[in-house]
């Protein structure tokens, strides 16, 4: 009797509860997190460092450059400041009319500009105004002119000043009692831009500012005033 085919024997493998025991899952790999570099970071603080200090070294540089020159310029042309003064003061008309409570006023002013400078001159433009004031109220006004000034010279300059204003009643008793006691206060004010010149190279223009407080004895056109005193404050807009 032919047999059945030969039984193929299963290929497996039996584990007691103790071997199961011991088998344990794979461990779970987990992501390990990376960390970027910082190193492109400190690179551009060093180069934002490296760059405020080469500003700052330049604008040392450049004060000190600065104040080199001011003292060399200082050293050689040893600059004085230039005076002003009013030399003269003349009445040629004054007339206050009550009805209308107006004034007219034509006066003339000799301005003495001294430049005391041995190597500096000064250049004096014509946006120039010359008035005369009376407790607040402008009488008249004029202009300065135009001229260079060189070094070491005194210039007289004439200024005739003219206007018409309103003089109320107030103001006219003023006048009147400054009058009767012979000392009649003026406030004289002067605007002129003036550049300074050093050899034959002008700088940059400034504007000077001249108040003159005056007390006069009298505003009588055929009588001669004279200045009994005077005081001067001075400014500069650059």
């Amino acid at each position: 009797m032919d047999s059945g085919p030969p039984y193929q024997q299963a290929n497996f493998a039996m584990y007691s509860q103790h071997e199961a025991g011991s088998l344990r899952p794979p461990a779970y790999r987990r992501n390990i997190p990376r960390y970027h570099s910082n190193h492109h970071d400190k690179s551009g603080s060093c180069s934002c460092f490296r760059c405020i200090g080469c500003c700052y070294c330049c604008l040392f540089i450049i004060v000190l450059l600065s104040a080199a020159l001011t003292f060399y310029l200082y050293t050689v042309y040893k600059p004085q400041v230039p005076s002003f003064a009013v030399d003269n003061f003349s009445v040629n008309a004054f007339k206050v009319v009550q009805e209308t409570f107006s004034l007219t006023a034509e006066f003339v002013v000799v301005v003495k500009a001294d430049n005391p400078n041995e190597n500096i001159g000064f250049i004096y433009g014509k946006d120039s105004y010359v008035i005369v004031e009376y407790s607040g109220t402008e009488m008249c006004s004029g202009t300065l002119p135009a001229f260079h000034q060189p070094v070491k010279n005194v210039t007289m300059m004439r200024v005739d000043l003219k206007g018409q204003s309103q003089f109320g009643s107030g103001l006219q008793q003023a006048l009147v009692d400054n009058r009767q006691t012979g000392q009649i206060p003026l406030l004289v004010r002067v605007k002129v831009p003036v550049s300074v010149v050093l050899g034959s190279l002008p700088l940059r223009q400034v504007v000077v500012f001249v108040n003159c407080s005056l007390v006069v004895d009298n505003l009588q056109p055929d009588k001669k005033a004279r200045i009994l005193s005077s005081k001067y404050t001075y400014d500069a807009e650059f």
